[in-house]
């Protein structure tokens, strides 16, 4: 029996042995399920369907489990990209599961609007149990409406327009989240936007000059941009914080992909000893990979300053927020990560897959370095020395920067049936971010397969080196 048809297969029947009417998921998708390409392309994101068909991504996965796909043909996949994050947990645990299952069938009194739901406030207890110098917590949708209500309160509190961010940094795609987004081919065409500053990772000076002006409201970080796999410098964070606080400003961490273990701790800026965050932004694998969750957690006088009085009591606020599906959702996801040990296994994994991947640094003149913490892993690929591989690698180069990385991601998923993406558009960074539950066994066959298309690689031909030739045609045909 295939997933669709397993959906409602159980369902009871009308006396005369009918199906029951109504909604069918298990119908719908047997029937429908296989025009999912053709859906997409009609009535939606048009160029994404377009875009799997050229690089071969356009499979048909029919169920999930932990960190593995399987297809219609039973064969099964490696995911080491998690959702760009969201499946930490991996897919379907089955804790989570059940707990979203026993909160249906509660049929609690939910979005009431004008009551207060024990939910919540047992999420916000366990998430601020990790974060002991945060105090509250609000309860969005998204990573980008977590960092939208963390430059609003900012702003609110400071009295001061403008948020100074990184380059290359990614915060979300809302219009507050896009005016502190470090990479122009997002911003193009959408602005006018908030008042924003780029500054350097780990550039003091350059926070300082800003800082001076008077008018920023804070500084918003990644610990570790998901653009690229680049962590902030030794002290920087603790500086930074030192920095604003003398200015008063805010230091705000994007924990969106970093944090619920991701790096090896709970969260990223836990690595240096004395950053406290005025705000920190979670989302992702705090949903456990069902329900949407984000969180901005902050310090008491900052939500105090906020919701300064009883008229201000919804002055900002989100519709789906704090519904009791997310919130068990997050309180499920909790469980598991502490009975699991899962920031504890993605510390040691990640130790693993970092040293087995750097190791692979001398033996193969295209890759240049390994870099990351914990389960976020950066694979960077650049300039060869020999003549026969610099001449194709400046051919990829003069059509787009970043097809080398592309041609690395097509054969581990074509041939390996593994999935990974690259790390940015125009990088040459593979960003291995896979559930968190991850061990040796997939270490082993992600290291395999990795070295398997590295050969082929520096062969100089072959069917790698075919494909490439394609990625430049396609390249300078759409320029």
């Amino acid at each position: 029996m295939t997933s669709a048809e397993s959906i409602g297969s159980e369902e009871p029947t009308e006396p005369d042995g009918t199906a029951p009417k109504g909604f069918d998921l298990g119908k719908l998708l047997a029937e429908r399920g296989a025009e999912r390409y053709d859906l997409h392309a009609r009535h939606l994101n048009h160029q994404l369907p377009r875009m799997l068909h050229t690089i071969g991504f356009d499979k048909v996965y029919e169920r999930a489990e932990g960190a593995y796909f399987w297809d219609a043909d039973g064969q099964e996949y490696l995911d080491m990209l998690a959702g760009f994050g969201v499946m930490g947990l991996g897919r379907h645990h089955p804790v989570v599961r059940k707990a979203l299952h026993d909160v249906l069938d509660a049929s609690l009194a939910d979005l009431t609007r004008f009551d207060c739901q024990p939910l919540p406030g047992l999420l916000a207890e366990r998430l601020l149990g990790h974060a002991p110098h945060l105090d509250r917590v609000f309860f969005g949708n998204s990573g980008t409406e977590a960092v939208e209500t963390a430059l609003k309160f900012a702003r609110y509190v400071t009295g001061r327009p403008r948020i100074l961010y990184c380059t290359h940094g990614f915060h979300g795609l809302t219009t507050g989240s896009l005016s502190v987004n470090g990479e122009d081919g997002y911003r193009d065409g959408f602005g006018p936007l908030l008042p924003d500053t780029a500054i350097p990772l780990g550039d003091l000076g350059a926070l300082e000059r800003e800082l001076e002006r008077g008018d920023v409201a804070a500084l918003i970080v990644e610990p570790i941009q998901g653009k690229g796999v680049h962590a902030a410098p030794p002290g920087f964070l603790l500086a930074a914080q030192r920095l604003l606080h003398r200015h008063r400003a805010l230091l705000i961490a994007d924990e969106v992909q970093t944090g619920l273990g991701r790096t090896g701790d709970f969260f990223a800026y836990q690595h240096e000893e004395g950053v406290e965050p005025d705000l920190v932004c979670v989302a992702k694998a705090l949903s456990g990979g069902y329900v949407p969750v984000g969180a901005t957690l902050g310090k008491d006088w900052i939500f105090k300053q906020v919701y300064s009085a009883m008229d201000r009591v919804l002055v900002h606020s989100a519709s789906f927020g704090a519904n009791a599906q997310g919130m068990a959702a997050g309180l499920a996801t909790l469980a598991v990560m502490e009975d699991e040990g899962i920031v504890a296994n993605a510390r040691h994994t990640g130790d693993l897959l970092r040293s087995r991947l750097a190791a692979l640094v001398d033996r193969y003149e295209l890759l240049h370095d390994v870099r990351g913490r914990g389960l976020m892993v950066g694979i960077e690929f650049g300039r060869p020395a020999s003549l026969v591989l610099r001449s194709r690698w400046a051919m990829l180069q003069a059509a787009r920067k970043g097809l080398f990385a592309q041609m690395v991601v097509v054969p581990l998923l074509r041939r390996h049936r593994i999935l990974t993406q690259v790390s940015g558009d125009r990088m040459e960074v593979i960003k291995l971010i896979p559930p968190l539950i991850i061990g040796e066994r997939e270490v082993d066959r992600f290291v395999d397969a990795f070295t398997d298309v590295m050969d082929d690689a520096h062969s100089g031909a072959g069917l790698l080196w075919d494909f490439g030739r394609t990625l430049v045609k396609q390249a300078v045909a759409q320029r």
